[in-house]
This record gives structure tokens, C-alpha cells and sequence, in this order.
């Protein structure tokens, strides 16, 4: 990821509605989330959620595709750890120990994804 894709990203996670969108696709995992789901879930009208989701879409944080009448929105975990790599490429000036906690809070995920993949 190179800095202009950061700031976009950063700038569509700037913003209260739209950090909660991401959050909960991410929770949700690779099934995603109906846009209406999303919708109710987030206490937003439905055409207050569609322009939030188009903004994290055109960010490239979320996927979108279509299943019979409904559109499903993922969160996109390549990017999402793009934009964390991105933040951690310069890290620690060459002290490894200082951003243990940082690797460590990536590792804790990888059990819980796992588990909801299964």
C-alpha cells in the first residue's frame, strides 16, 4: 500500500458511521453482510448506509457482490492489513521489541477467524 491509498482509506475510516460499518464486516468475516443488515444494524436509513458503502468501497476496504436480490459487502482483509503494514513498515527505528504488542494483537486474530471459517 502506498501512501495515497492510506490516506483514502484513512479518510473513509475518518468518518463515526463508516469505522462501525468496517468493523462489524469484520466480525462478520467472509459471508459479509446484506446492505439492509448493514443498515439496521448500524441505526442508518438505507440511503445513508448506501453512501457510506459506497465511500468504503471506493477506498477499497470493502467488496461487494451480488446474491439473488440482495448485495452482500465483505470487508476487504487485504487491504485492511495492507493499511496496518503500512503503519508498521517504519516501526520501532530497529528495536523489534517495541512493536511485539502491535504483532501480537495481529496474531490473536488469526484463532477467531479461523474458528468462524470452520
Amino acid at each position: 500500500m502506498d501512501q495515497r491509498q492510506a490516506l483514502i482509506a484513512f479518510g473513509a475510516l475518518s468518518q463515526e458511521t463508516r469505522l462501525h460499518i468496517v468493523r462489524m464486516l469484520v466480525v462478520a468475516g467472509p459471508d459479509g453482510m446484506a446492505a439492509g443488515a448493514i443498515a439496521e444494524k448500524a441505526e442508518v436509513s438505507p440511503s445513508n448506509v448506501s453512501f457510506h458503502l459506497k465511500e468504503l468501497e471506493r477506498s477499497g476496504l470493502l467488496a461487494q457482490q451480488r446474491e439473488s436480490r440482495s448485495i452482500i459487502y465483505t470487508a476487504n482483509f487485504e487491504a485492511l492489513g495492507g493499511l496496518v503494514r503500512f503503519l508498521m513498515e517504519d516501526c520501532c527505528a530497529g528495536h523489534p521489541d517495541i512493536c511485539a504488542p502491535a504483532a501480537e494483537v495481529t496474531a490473536c486474530c488469526t484463532p477467531k477467524l479461523e474458528e468462524k471459517l470452520q
